[in-house]
């Protein structure tokens, strides 16, 4: 250099562009320092090193954070924006605080499974959560960020989930019916919240479906509702008569079937409205999505097929219908008696006798 200081450096090339990498100052390492230096990079830039970036990555490394940024900037926008809420919560409630600095290259197998375990209080999230970093990590193996096949959350045992199945009984059904039509005649809740909770139980949709719905999607002449978009895609929910007589009661002021305060918006907040409602039917702990648990259990124990309760759920796999399975008691319970009553026949060279359920006859 024109000030006299002498170093030593290798030039090279990767991916068709030339880099170069300083070995040393002399004075600091001899020249077979040098040479030996420069004989072991050079060997790894022809393997696909590049020592000029190992060597900056490692003054700044890239960490979690950095990935997170990079995944809710590029990949997030392709998932569903209910999806993207629930991934930004868990990144921002569990994942940050605790390895968001640390460096991407550096994170281990054990700082997952400690995080996993410290949400252990949460099954359901802590699995969420270690899903969200699953993901996170394989595009950050994608991207070149982290070696292939080094994914940290493999082996990462996730907690036991417990599938909730909470359904109403015809009792509970009644209470909110007597909590719903007090709301309405009294004017304690708005009518988009009663007419949402009624067309939730009448269609078994799910919550964002209805408070999302526009009046394009209602198919009045075909009794449906035609959504573009859903969990599961596009999706069609079959209209019954009680539902298209909740459809018929409300006034169409905006695109929206049930508007917010702001009809140019949707309405939004459901939960309020059935927190008082539900108390009002002494359902504190039945849940807004056990409304739709409830359509389907009703249609179980009516002896509807599962692949018929699927379809009408707008469910893709059979397996998750099959929670449903053991509540269709009666048809079960009549089948059984048709075949025990042939068998007892055929043992008795007999008739086999008609199965003629009772009814209780009322006396004065």
């Amino acid at each position: 250099m024109p000030s006299g200081r002498r170093s030593y450096l290798i030039q090279y090339r990767v991916a068709g562009r030339s880099r170069r990498f300083t070995l040393g100052v002399h004075g600091t390492i001899t020249p077979d320092q040098a040479r030996r230096k420069a004989v072991r990079l050079l060997a790894a830039a022809r393997d696909g090193a590049d020592p000029a970036a190992e060597l900056r990555d490692s003054r700044n490394p890239i960490t979690v954070a950095d990935l997170a940024e990079r995944y809710f900037e590029e990949h997030a926008p392709k998932k569903k924006p209910t999806s993207v809420r629930s991934d930004k919560l868990n990144w921002r409630l569990h994942i940050e605080p605790k390895i968001g600095n640390v460096p991407l290259a550096a994170l281990s197998r054990a700082d997952i499974t400690t995080l996993h375990h410290q949400m252990r209080g949460t099954p359901f999230q802590a699995n969420r959560v270690v899903a969200l970093l699953s993901k996170m990590l394989s595009l950050a193996e994608r991207w070149g960020l982290r070696p292939d096949g080094s994914n940290p959350t493999r082996h990462v045992e996730r907690f036991r989930e417990k599938a909730r199945q909470r359904y109403l009984s015809e009792a509970e059904l009644a209470r909110l019916g007597d909590a719903l039509a007090e709301s309405e005649s009294m004017g304690l809740d708005s009518i988009e919240a009663v007419a949402a909770i009624r067309l939730l139980l009448f269609t078994g949709a799910r919550m964002g479906e209805i408070l999302t719905l526009r009046w394009d999607d209602v198919d009045l002449e075909r009794r449906c509702l035609r959504l573009p978009d859903s969990k599961t895609g596009a999706k069609l929910i079959q209209l019954n008569a009680p539902a298209l007589e909740v459809l018929a009661s409300l006034k169409r002021r905006s695109e929206w079937v049930l508007p917010g305060k702001d009809p140019k918006k949707p309405y939004v907040n459901l939960a309020k409205p059935w927190a008082r409602i539900s108390q009002r039917a002494e359902l504190d702990d039945v849940r807004v999505h056990d409304l739709r648990h409830s359509f389907a259990a009703v249609g179980a124990g009516a002896g509807g097929s599962l692949l018929v309760i699927g379809g009408l759920l707008g469910h893709k796999s059979a397996a998750t219908t099959a929670r449903y399975a053991h509540l269709s008691v009666d048809p079960l319970r009549a089948a059984n008696e048709v075949i025990g009553s042939r068998i007892d026949a055929a043992l008795r060279r007999t008739k086999p006798a008609d199965v003629v359920p009772l009814v209780r006859a009322d006396h004065e």
